[in-house]
């Protein structure tokens, strides 16, 4: 038997990471390079990503972005092939872009809605496609890590381009689960409540929500970025290596009761 803490090394393995610079992607990129992957992110601004490499370079990690449109098809291959050629292969997919615009749905124009299902679901299918393709010719098995939500589990007003997106993750990691049983691929979902990042900083700050909120978490309080990390590493380690196709709730017990 392995040592149980070996179960969790990723030394070595090389991360591709979407949307690397929002909440998730950001503590994911961070939590991973501190562990001893190497690190390739990715999101539509060039002048983001470059503070975040310099950042996980600073603290003696290994790191490269390349810029690109997560629901650009040539942007994705080009942004895999780029991981390949910059790492020699890719180990572990992590898909953190995303976009979310409530609006009741008769009052939510179609190009938003649109908008929100090219960035939560095309992307991450175009993603996992290409990726895919790299790590089933690599023929070492991979892991795939996929942002999905607790509102693709749970409806909620004027979310009826969200949920559905979200909805669309999960189901699609059990579907890529199945499909890559046999490659020894790893599809898994990491579907959280509310955590602290820019897009959600408002809900930290009006004491109203965030009290009415905290009602329905048992853990009694809001996430914060770096509770995602211990999950990242799990799922992205031999530690998971017999789960495939499931949906972790990181949500303080919020789908709890």
């Amino acid at each position: 038997m392995q040592k149980p803490y070996s179960l969790f090394d990723v030394s070595g393995k090389v991360a591709l990471i979407t949307g690397a610079t929002g909440g998730f992607g950001h503590a994911a990129s961070l939590g991973l390079a501190e562990a001893g992957a190497k690190i390739m992110v990715t999101g539509r601004a060039e002048e983001t990503l470059k503070p975040l490499v310099e950042e996980i370079i600073k603290a003696g990690g290994v790191a490269a972005y390349s810029a690109g449109s997560p629901s650009n098809h040539e942007d994705v291959k080009r942004v895999v092939n780029d991981t390949v050629e910059k790492f020699g292969g890719i180990d572990i997919l992590i898909t953190a872009a995303g976009v979310n615009k409530p609006n009741p749905i008769v009052e939510q124009p179609l190009e938003e809605w649109e908008m929100i299902m090219d960035a939560n679901v095309k992307g991450t299918w175009l993603y996992c496609k290409e990726a895919g393709k790299v790590m089933i010719d690599q023929g070492r098995g991979g892991k795939v890590i996929l942002l999905s939500s607790t509102r693709g589990m749970l409806g909620m007003s004027n979310y009826a381009a969200y949920s559905p997106s979200k909805g669309a993750v999960s189901l699609l990691a059990k579907s890529l689960g199945c499909e890559w049983g046999p490659h020894k691929i790893n599809v898994n979902a990491i579907a959280p409540t509310v955590f602290r990042t820019a897009l959600t900083q408002w809900m930290f700050d009006d004491g109203a929500f965030y009290n009415n909120f905290l009602k329905r978490i048992p853990i009694g309080r809001l996430g914060e970025p770096e509770d995602f990390i211990g999950t990242v590493i799990f799922l992205s380690s031999k530690a998971s290596d017999f789960m495939t196709g499931s949906i972790l709730y990181v949500d303080g017990g919020y789908t709890a009761g």
